[in-house]
């Protein structure tokens, strides 16, 4: 079974660009206050080069050690910095309680089965500030194309790809409800479908 850190030794990057609403939710952010960012799943760093350069305190968490190599270079080619760490997000995250003011997690955290979902998502609660902001993105089980991705069930809206760039990752797809219930602990300000096709979300820790 292939994972991220063989489809970035064989594809680079992979992603370059910043996801399209990160400069509107940074006018939020600043007028909020925020300083400390997670980047979480960062894999080769678009997000923690755009967040570095708007002069916030980023950290960035991956399990592949490729993606943070390449994440490392590109950083330092640009002469920026962040705090990099090498870790699956199913497993308890190294940073103390209420330490980041925003985490964001760009078409990541659906990669599981539920039950490490729902770990990473307390473990997203417990190392955000109270008030402090989300941005999270998944995808639509509807956007994907069923002949390419040939899609095998292995728990309830849970399906690995057999084939395609994917292959062999797992993919939970939320409904609206289900989506809710996971993030409650959120109050849920935007939920919207992206430019990308995915659903984007952003809450707020109540």
């Amino acid at each position: 079974m292939p994972d991220w850190d063989d489809i970035f030794t064989k594809r680079g990057k992979v992603f370059t660009n910043p996801h399209q609403d990160l400069e509107r939710l940074t006018k939020i952010f600043n007028e909020n206050g925020v300083q400390r960012v997670l980047d979480l799943g960062c894999g080769t760093g678009r997000h923690l080069l755009f967040f570095s350069k708007k002069g916030f305190d980023v950290y960035g968490l991956d399990g592949s050690p490729k993606g943070l190599e390449l994440a490392k270079n590109w950083l330092d080619e640009e002469k920026l910095s962040a705090k990099l760490t090498h870790q699956r997000i199913d497993q308890k995250f190294p940073y103390e309680n209420d330490f980041f003011d925003v985490i964001i997690s760009i078409q990541v955290i659906h990669h599981n089965l539920m039950k490490d979902i729902l770990f990473t998502v307390k473990e997203i609660e417990r190392v955000l500030k109270p008030k402090g902001f989300i941005f999270i993105t998944i995808p639509f089980l509807q956007a994907f194309n069923l002949k390419k991705w040939v899609l095998k069930k292995v728990e309830e809206r849970t399906y690995i790809p057999q084939s395609g760039p994917e292959e062999g990752l797992p993919h939970h797809f939320f409904t609206l409800a289900e989506l809710k219930r996971v993030f409650s602990a959120f109050e849920l300000l935007e939920i919207y479908k992206d430019k990308t096709n995915h659903r984007a979300i952003l809450g707020k820790k109540k």
